[in-house]
């Protein structure tokens, strides 16, 4: 999650994020062997009301990831939509037929797709990349050694794309004083890859012998951060529980479609 992006900070932000993936994958599961249409579309709204009172984001920030969100579990569908069989025809050209019975199945795809990228979100939007690599090693026992080394990873990442800018500007300084065959095609990003490649490996060279000369064994070892579990995790998995109480009670009493099975 990028700092700079944060407006507020929520309960969420202090749930452990080993109970935010558990949650995640547990809600994948479940959804799978839901086949009511109206009880996901519920469900959809209420993980896009919960994604925007716990975000805690900035609104542009947060309506472009909903956006490309939306876009993806829209498309993901097109294929079931467009070559779907169904008997109720609705549109037909050529190879493409769409019936309402696709049209249906596809829709409760994207429905299925949109819950589970909007609780994504929000667990993305709420949690820190070094927490989850603590919370790892402390609760499940992953090794420091291998936990340390994606932190390393990760925090090379910025310093990477830093270096492509600086290359570029480089670059287009140098292209002024040659002639243009001599960087044209893949000339250009011959001239881009392997000075990125080389600088990257002495960088990550240094890093690992800095590491290996600081200690980052797999032996005992005690931790700066702490990230331990708390009320605020029983909270969110109540929270989680009541949606789908709240979804599958609306459904049956206020209908939407009364579409009950989408198979």
């Amino acid at each position: 999650m990028v700092e700079s992006w944060k407006l507020k900070y929520t309960f969420m932000d202090k749930v452990n994020i080993i109970t935010k993936l558990f949650l995640g994958i547990a809600l994948f599961f479940f959804i799978i062997f839901i086949h009511n249409f109206d009880f996901m579309i519920y469900l959809a709204f209420m993980m896009l009301l919960f994604l925007l009172l716990v975000s805690g984001t900035k609104w542009k920030v947060l309506l472009l990831f909903l956006s490309f969100s939306i876009v993806f579990a829209l498309t993901s569908s097109l294929f079931m939509i467009f070559y779907g069989e169904g008997q109720h025809v609705l549109f037909k050209f050529g190879f493409v037929q769409i019936s309402s019975e696709s049209l249906v199945r596809g829709l409760h795809l994207s429905l299925r797709t949109m819950v589970i990228s909007f609780f994504g979100l929000s667990i993305a939007f709420t949690s820190q990349v070094i927490m989850i690599f603590y919370s790892l090693m402390q609760h499940l026992k992953v090794k420091p050694k291998i936990a340390y080394a994606f932190m390393a990873a990760f925090r090379m990442i910025p310093l990477m794309i830093e270096s492509v800018f600086q290359l570029r500007n480089a670059l287009k300084m140098r292209y002024q004083m040659i002639d243009n065959k001599n960087y044209s095609g893949f000339k250009r990003l011959n001239h881009l890859l392997i000075p990125l490649l080389s600088q990257n490996i002495r960088k990550a060279h240094r890093l690992s012998v800095a590491m290996e000369k600081k200690g980052f064994q797999d032996g005992p070892r005690t931790y700066y951060y702490h990230v331990p579990f708390s009320y605020r995790d029983v909270i969110l998995v109540l929270l989680i529980i009541l949606f789908v109480i709240l979804a599958f009670t609306m459904a049956y009493f206020v209908p939407i479609t009364h579409i009950t099975d989408v198979r």
